[in-house]
């Protein structure tokens, strides 16, 4: 009887489990998207030590792939990938002393760093709202990305009065060539019968990998990308 207990418990709990799932399995889908996206992007770099840094202006664009599975309830569930060209970086900001005291903003002196990267994202696609008309979404998932160019913009700065981190940086050129981190964020899709899907998104993306060597003899520990994203979509549907 000992022996039986456990299995009888882990029977129920197995049932409690898997009826309420089988309840809940929801209007299975088979709804495939194709389309095109493109927007803007808004980009810092994460550095230890810090830099002061100016938000870098980017653009961002290439073709979007969905497909929606099934809805459960009032949540209609999918995947989306991309395929991206995206423009990332940074941009330092040189400060003097103002009339006040306050630092200001030095506009004599410009560092720039753009790096173009192929991006591709895995997202979750949720989304509440009528099939057809106004629906509202988030996104969530990795996303991975490979650095196909560089470029490196230098005006009005002093080379020989450069800090020791802005030695670490001028000129050097970027090491790790594959980047990797966590991309979300949310939107609204209006979904039409005949004209396709027009979306508009807002995203975030966090690097978990670091585009200079951060090993204990390096000068940084931390240098990873740090994205904020606005774009447009287009989708229209292959299969209903």
């Amino acid at each position: 009887m000992i022996r039986i207990k456990p299995f009888l418990i882990a029977t129920l709990l197995l049932t409690g489990i898997t009826l309420p799932a089988i309840a809940q399995i929801g209007e299975v889908r088979s709804n495939l998207s194709v389309g095109i996206n493109g927007g803007v992007n808004l980009n810092s770099a994460s550095f230890t030590p810090t830099i002061k840094q100016n938000s870098l202006m980017g653009i961002t664009g290439g073709l979007t792939a969905r497909y929606i599975s099934e809805k459960y309830f009032a949540m209609i569930c999918g995947a989306q990938v991309e395929l991206n060209v995206s423009q990332r970086g940074w941009d330092q900001l040189f400060e003097i002393p103002g009339e006040n005291g306050e630092p200001v903003k030095d506009p004599s002196q410009i560092y720039t760093r753009k790096m173009t990267y192929i991006d591709i994202p895995f997202l979750a696609h949720l989304a509440f709202g009528r099939d057809r008309g106004l629906q509202f979404f988030i996104h969530a998932g990795p996303q991975i990305g490979f650095l196909i160019g560089e470029s490196e913009k230098i005006e009005g700065v002093d080379m020989n009065k450069l800090s020791n981190t802005q030695k670490a940086l001028y000129g050097v050129k970027i090491q790790n060539k594959f980047d990797y981190g966590i991309a979300g964020g949310g939107g609204v899709e209006l979904r039409t019968k005949k004209a396709g899907s027009f979306i508009v998104e807002g995203r975030y993306y966090f690097a978990l990998s670091d585009f200079y060597s951060t090993t204990k003899k390096d000068y940084f520990a931390r240098a990873a990308h740090g994205t904020i994203t606005i774009k447009l979509t287009y989708l229209f549907d292959l299969k209903k």
